[in-house]
């Protein structure tokens, strides 16, 4: 085969500018603009070559140039300069944007509905430049996401930048140009139906790749896709980017309580109550499911009474949150309303009352280890201990053996009841089990509280090896020290007892309680010598105890 055979063949195949340009492209190119990205201190960041797909600033680009950006522009074909409003999606595997410009109105370029065909001939579309269009023929199909295309096309590199659409000869965009290799004449092209599709949903925060773009989200289209975006939001945006899309959600879904119910309850957390009372009252005016309404305006006046009682605000009382659950409930008798109807009297010390409504609630889907560990909290404030152990005994059995972690707060809430009324073996058995269940979060104060358990029930080295762990994982504690040292006296332990009472002494050395143990455990082991000694320097330090123990021990 010749070179000239060679080189024409090539030539063939290679990308030629086209001499009669399509009778579209002139109005076409003003669809197509450059895109700049910035950085937080406004450094330059990257560039694309991007174009309208919808009427509103809706636009597509390549994606890489928005990796930490936290501003961008785009410089349309008569070289003005529109800010881009928010990111509308983005695929960085496929290197592609969506977004929406600030602007009135826009030109879009004609998504097509079909793809092109391996053969047919594409347009390259430059920015502001009309006159020169090149074509190329499209040399490979694959298709993605069961629904989409990529493609590959013979095309001179430099007659396209990334993100220069590719238009059929309807004028009609088929894809994207993407980054090709120097030199390299076979170029790669995304479906623009791919890019045009890309959207927000309710997870998108979460979206790695627009997780690493700074600038602006907009809500999904789909309202309870924007209610989960909205919740999720709570989590993962700082207050100021938070109070933002609590504003675009008001003006997205103007009949929806979600965005009033969001700014009220940032607008009472910063102690703007007016601000708050103002967009409740509001939803109230709009929103057609008002029962819920009046529940979350209850939930913030209770919010406000308890954790902000500090900053009066007369309109606001819990007789109000009172009254604002009682006509939730009025309106659609739902238990979660009767439940904040029992916190807010709770809150007023109505300690019966929200007694009757737990026991009530008891009796409906609610029915849960909290609802009557709530209940058991009012019986203990009405002084009615043996109720408080029963409903202490029902929520635990809420849950079956081998219990979950669920169960620990229970378990635990029961132990500490049995703790305070002297029933010391039942107080260890739940700590047993709370143990089990939360073994790495445990602290020193979990093991002094099992110690007490196991003293109490006469559990000695089981309590010893507690008040070891205690001090294990609390070192510089004195009075661990101090608990220990009385127990090893107290079980005839005195070479261990004199061992801790020297490791007291050494760390709390101003303490009496050191000397005392110290003294005690010597004269028990028989060196009364030393031990009075040590008791009379804990007498000089003012230990109430000291005095009647050298009398015992210096006859």
């Amino acid at each position: 085969m010749t070179k000239r055979y060679l080189w024409t063949l090539l030539l063939i195949c290679l990308t030629t500018v086209a001499q009669a340009q399509p009778s579209w492209s002139k109005k076409a190119v003003k669809s197509v603009f450059t895109l700049k990205t910035f950085d937080a201190g406004g450094q330059l960041l990257g560039a694309s070559t991007g174009f309208f797909v919808g009427e509103q600033g809706e636009a597509v680009a390549a994606y890489a140039p928005f990796r930490g950006a936290s501003r961008a522009v785009v410089i349309d074909a008569g070289g003005k300069e529109l800010p881009v409003a928010v990111m509308l999606g983005a695929s960085e595997t496929y290197d592609v944007a969506k977004f929406r410009v600030e602007v009135k109105k826009t030109v879009p370029l004609p998504v097509a509905a079909q793809a092109a065909a391996v053969g047919q001939t594409v347009v390259v579309l430059p920015y502001r430049e009309p006159k020169k269009t090149a074509e190329g023929t499209v040399g490979k199909v694959e298709t993605f996401n069961q629904a989409y295309e990529y493609y590959s096309v013979t095309l001179q590199p430099e007659t396209g930048t990334v993100g220069t659409p590719l238009l059929n000869e309807q004028g009609e965009v088929v894809a994207l140009l993407q980054q090709s290799h120097e030199g390299d004449t076979l170029c790669y092209a995304v479906s623009a139906r791919f890019a045009d599709g890309l959207h927000m949903t309710g997870l998108s925060l979460n979206d790695p790749a627009l997780k690493a773009v700074k600038i602006k989200k907009a809500l999904p289209a789909d309202l309870g896709q924007a209610q989960l975006m909205l919740y999720l939001g709570a989590a993962s945006l700082d207050s100021a980017a938070y109070a933002a899309m609590a504003d675009d959600f008001i003006l997205q879904f103007p009949a929806a309580p979600d965005g009033y119910q969001t700014r009220a309850g940032l607008a009472v957390a910063a102690g703007r109550f007016a601000e708050a009372q103002r967009d409740m009252e509001q939803a109230l005016s709009v929103v057609s499911d008002k029962a819920e309404v009046h529940n979350v305006y209850s939930r913030l006046i209770l919010q406000k009474e308890i954790y902000k009682s500090g900053m009066p605000y007369e309109p606001w009382s819990l007789d109000l949150a009172l009254q604002q659950a009682e006509e939730a409930y009025r309106l659609s008798p739902q238990p979660a309303y009767r439940q904040q109807q029992a916190l807010v009297l709770f809150a007023q010390k109505d300690y019966q009352r929200a007694y009757d409504c737990y026991m009530e609630l008891a009796q409906t889907p609610l029915r849960s280890a909290e609802v009557f560990y709530e209940a058991s909290r009012c019986k203990a404030l009405l002084h009615d201990t043996v109720a408080q152990a029963a409903l202490l005994d029902s929520a635990v059995a809420t849950f079956s053996q081998p219990y979950l972690k669920e169960a620990a707060p229970y378990l635990l809430a029961r132990a500490q009841m049995a703790l305070a009324q002297g029933r010391y073996r039942g107080a260890f058995l739940d700590l047993n089990e709370y143990e089990t269940l939360m073994r790495s979060q445990l602290n020193a104060n979990f093991y002094y509280m099992r110690y007490q358990a196991c003293v109490g029930g006469r559990l000695f080295q089981q309590g010893i090896n507690d008040i070891s762990k205690a001090i294990e994982l609390q070192p510089k504690e004195p009075f661990y020290y101090s608990e220990k040292a009385s127990l090893e006296v107290r079980v005839g332990l005195y070479a261990d007892a004199v061992e801790t009472a020297r490791q007291l002494i050494q760390l709390a050395p101003e303490q009496s309680d050191g000397y005392l143990f110290l003294g005690l455990a010597q004269c028990l082991s028989g060196n009364k010598t030393e031990g009075l000694k040590n008791m009379e320097k804990a007498r000089d330090m003012g230990d109430p105890q000291a005095a009647d123990l050298i009398s015992r021990y210096a006859k």
